[in-house]
């Protein structure tokens, strides 16, 4: 009987962080509401309410994911709603798994601080396919945790793979939203299949692999299918920005392609000179056509392919100059509001969302290393090389790995050099730098025992038991 009120207690902290997340939840939604929106998601916005045709040059799952939410809601506000809901959602159930595999209660309340970090509530509610894609792999991350929780008390085979398909559902529709966060799920992947299964065997792995492929397969396949996107060619994007930066004006003015496009090289390579723009040259430089890159692309993908690699010297400088502005010089820390559009769309509560510019903006100045891609990139380093050995040891080094592979993945894709490129990592390293200083703690009695009462023991989680695995 003396030991009820503790695991009542126990359970009515988890209760106060439900509280805890939901007002925080609640706050996101004014602050941000409808959503901030920058061109990039007004187009999107377009595409989800039939006003313009849905294509493939931003991820159409998103654009149909509004669709639906603006059919079932009638309001373009549900998108804002469904990211903050998943945000604090995901980090609800982390902070429950932590008070209850640590437990502290101040490190279970830091874990719900992770959303209000200046460089982690900045784009909470901006309508960025790099927002969903961050959100979808902490998502994943909670499953994977809630697996964590369970795995010692040998659940029962229908509860883990619920858990590896929601977890898989999770990570497919991050890369589904964001081609490139294939290198960032892999890690996050290894770390629920390892949360689930102490020592999966052979037959286990083929199997969760199978389970996310095709989590990842059968939507992909639906849409294209179904959906039928306008194909737009946005990989040569990247390419067109190797070409006028990596080639001179002579070599361009000489290349082997259409008179119309070669004029439109030579243009571009001489404005991205004459206005300083060392990337996004199709939409800094570049004179674009009606079709956009749809006629373009394929002469432009055969002028890439036979000139790089004779400048091969000369494409590895200024990847490198790229991805080094994207390191030390990280643009595009905040986005303000909702850029000015013809949809009638505004900021619902503007000195709100000013209360909160001048929050980030001023950590921004204050503390610009914490808005820098190499900050980052060392703490992804460190977290992947050096986890510790205590309780968290695993899931620490997985989200150090997928950080650190999602930075450098950009290295020879990078459009610009923004920080919401290093959005996923902040938010993942942020995370595991808390679980790492939690994990090295000594270990508090653990809550009592409900079933001494009842003569039962239940299994209690060791250090032990998730380090180093």
């Amino acid at each position: 009987m003396g030991q009820k009120p503790s695991v009542a207690r126990a359970q009515r902290w988890v209760w106060v962080l439900a509280a805890v997340a939901a007002l925080c939840c609640l706050a996101t939604v004014l602050v941000f509401a409808p959503g901030f929106l920058s061109p990039d998601s007004l187009d999107q916005l377009r595409q989800a309410e039939g006003k313009a045709p849905l294509t493939d040059w931003h991820p159409p799952v998103l654009s149909l994911v509004w669709r639906a939410l603006i059919a079932v809601t009638g309001a373009i506000t549900s998108m804002l709603v469904l990211q903050a809901v998943v945000l604090w959602g995901a980090l609800w159930v982390l902070a429950g798994c932590v008070w209850e595999l640590t437990p502290s209660r101040g490190g279970s309340l830091a874990v719900l601080g992770v959303g209000l970090a200046p460089f982690v509530l900045n784009f909470a509610g901006v309508v960025w396919k790099d927002v969903h894609a961050a959100f979808a792999l902490l998502a994943a991350c909670a499953v994977a945790f809630t697996g964590l929780r369970l795995r010692d008390r040998d659940p029962r085979p229908a509860v883990r793979w619920a858990l590896l398909v929601l977890g898989a559902l999770f990570l497919a529709y991050a890369m589904l939203v964001r081609k490139n966060a294939f290198v960032a799920a892999i890690p996050v992947f290894v770390m629920l299949v390892l949360a689930l299964w102490r020592a999966p065997g052979r037959r286990t792995w083929v199997t969760c692999t199978a389970a996310l492929v095709a989590a990842l397969v059968v939507p992909a396949a639906a849409i294209s299918l179904f959906a039928q996107p306008l194909q737009t060619k946005q990989g040569a994007q990247i390419m067109l920005d190797d070409l006028v930066h990596v080639l001179s004006v002579d070599e361009l003015r000489s290349a082997d392609v259409s008179p119309a496009l070669r004029d439109r090289l030579v243009a571009s390579a001489r404005e991205c000179d004459r206005v300083g723009a060392l990337s996004d040259a199709y939409w800094a430089c570049y004179q674009r056509p009606a079709d956009g890159l749809r006629g373009d692309s394929g002469e432009i993908t055969s002028l890439w392919l036979r000139e790089m690699s004779g400048h091969v010297p000369g494409y590895l400088q200024y990847r490198l100059r790229l991805f080094a502005t994207l390191l030390f010089e990280t643009d595009y820390v905040y986005k303000a509001g909702i850029t000015r559009n013809d949809l009638g769309v505004k900021v619902a509560h503007p000195q709100l969302a000013a209360t909160l510019g001048t929050y980030v903006e001023g950590m921004a100045a204050d503390l610009r290393w914490l808005f820098r891609g190499w900050f980052w990139l060392t703490v992804a380093l460190v977290l992947a090389v050096r986890p510790g050995r205590g309780l968290f040891a695993m899931p620490v080094r997985a989200l150090g790995i997928s950080s650190a592979a999602y930075i450098l993945g950009y290295l020879p894709i990078m459009p610009a050099t923004d920080f919401r490129y290093v959005y996923w990592p902040a938010l993942a390293c942020t995370l595991g730098l808390l679980l790492l200083l939690l994990g090295r703690r000594p270990l508090p009695p653990p809550p009592a025992d409900p079933g001494a009462a009842t003569g039962r023991t239940l299994a209690v989680h060791q250090p032990a038991d998730a380090g180093g695995q």
